[in-house]
């Protein structure tokens, strides 16, 4: 192996280690059930107002969820406001 190959195969790794350290939390394949933040069709499972994933009829409804890792729900933004860990009224 050259130098480069060498150089190159540190960097890389250097790179996949930085990368995992600073993945959020819960990146590590937990997630938690986001409300307000799924985009129509785009639901994980039931609410109020359907019976499956993929059948939310707008985006954002505040009583649809997307399984989001965890710690990260109330960050996401939408056009109403952050992610919810509770169902929520909308004005959509």
């Amino acid at each position: 192996m050259t130098r480069q190959t060498i150089s190159l195969m540190i960097a890389g790794s250097i790179a996949s280690a930085l990368a995992a350290a600073s993945a959020p939390a819960g990146a590590a394949g937990e997630t938690e059930n986001c409300y307000g933040v799924a985009l129509k069709g785009q639901n994980d499972c039931a609410s109020a107002s359907h019976s499956c994933a993929g059948q939310a009829t707008i985006s954002y409804d505040g009583q649809s969820w997307k399984g989001v890792p965890k710690g990260t729900c109330v960050s996401i933004k939408s056009p109403y406001g952050p992610g919810s860990l509770t169902p929520i009224k909308r004005p959509v």
